[in-house]
């Protein structure tokens, strides 16, 4: 017998904080993304100071600005999430290497995932983050 479940509801709540968490990491990597391709003085002098080739640059600001974007269409969410964790473990390992703080690309890693969490219940189908009791199955009495 075959069962029909229906999708999840997320609270209005959740759907907000979830978009405001979602929003911080987005108008982050836009901006950053946007300074590699604009390329003033700060952005190549932070270049060499990481020991980054500034011929880079370019690339890694098309790469930020669309894995952005996937992570804003609701449909790639998903993608777009593991493309920018991948992408912050490189600046984790790049700051780690210089004597930076490696906090921020943490936690801009953790705010990605949280937000997405929030708001998309396929998300929280996958990973519960408590245990629901077993359903007993319906019987015709």
């Amino acid at each position: 017998m075959q069962t029909i479940t229906e999708p999840a509801v997320v609270s209005k709540k959740a759907l907000w904080t979830g978009y405001i968490l979602s929003a911080l990491p987005v108008l982050l990597f836009l901006f950053s993304g946007a300074m590699k391709l604009i390329k003033p003085p700060a952005v190549m002098e932070g270049f060499t100071h990481l020991g980054l080739p500034e011929k880079l640059a370019v690339g890694l600001g098309i790469l930020e600005i669309s894995c952005t974007l996937l992570y804003l269409i609701p449909r790639t969410a998903v993608l777009g999430a593991i493309l920018l964790t991948g992408y912050l473990g490189g600046a984790v390992l790049t700051n780690l290497r210089v004597g930076e703080a490696i906090f921020p690309p943490i936690l801009i890693g953790v705010s990605i995932w949280g937000g997405l969490f929030l708001r998309d219940p396929r998300l929280r189908e996958l990973i519960p983050l408590r245990r629901m009791p077993p359903r007993l199955p319906k019987t015709n009495s």
